[in-house]
């Protein structure tokens, strides 16, 4: 006895694969409904199907949804849909939707980008200031920021001072650069995390002082104006 059996592969793809293969079927099939009456129903029964398979959730906004919907199911029939949608619903072919304009990315993104986009704002700003100790400081703390952020996002290799050296000339254009007789970068970053965990340290400490004064006061029964009664 033989059994022909039609594999998906064998059948047409699906356009919209979140509503499966059913719900394309459907509509293929609502076309072909001669009365009008009755093909405008059967769509939007579909339709009202295909929400419940994909439901909108919880921050969308509802009338995008529904025109979402339809625009969907006129799509899977190929536009070839006589029916109205309701009122407000406009269908567009997907070359007819306008489009937003692409963002561009900061050119940071694109050049070392283990170092983070905020590198560029430090070093600008540190290009801006005028030439002092205060500037130089200032680019060795960069630099030292820069080796711990290489560090952290290239454990496997030695990261050098001297290549941290190269690349803030490189992002900066060849304006910035470290002056003779900097410290190890390495001392920079270890003395900067040193002085935040002592600064977190004095602050804990401050508010545990604070709650044990407030905690060791009782209140009075009633307020400030409660008085014991004599017996």
């Amino acid at each position: 006895m033989k059994v022909d059996i039609e594999y998906n592969t064998e059948k047409p793809s699906i356009s919209y694969p979140e509503y499966g293969r059913s719900i394309q079927e459907m509509l293929q099939y609502a076309k072909t409904i001669e009365s009008r009456p009755h093909r405008q129903k059967t769509v939007e029964a579909i339709v009202g199907l295909m929400m419940q398979l994909v439901p909108p959730g919880n921050n969308r906004n509802m009338d995008d949804y529904r025109e979402k919907m339809w625009n969907h199911a006129f799509a899977i029939a190929d536009y070839e849909l006589d029916v109205n949608p309701p009122s407000g619903i406009t269908i567009r072919r997907e070359e007819e939707r306008p489009k937003p304009d692409p963002i561009g990315y900061p050119a940071s993104a694109t050049r070392f980008r283990h170092y983070g986009n905020s590198i560029q704002a430090l070093i600008k700003k540190a290009i801006a200031m005028p030439e002092g100790p205060k500037k130089e400081g200032f680019v060795e703390v960069i630099a030292s920021y820069m080796k711990l952020a290489y560090k952290t996002w290239n454990k496997e290799h030695y990261v050098s001072d001297d290549i941290v050296k190269d690349d803030l000339e490189i992002l900066s254009d060849g304006l910035l650069e470290l002056h003779e007789g900097y410290e190890s970068l390495d001392k920079l970053a270890a003395g900067a995390g040193k002085h935040d965990k002592d600064r977190r340290f004095q602050h804990q400490r401050n508010r545990g002082k604070q709650q044990s004064n407030g905690g060791g006061r009782k209140r009075s029964r009633g307020g400030g104006n409660y008085r014991k009664r004599k017996k």
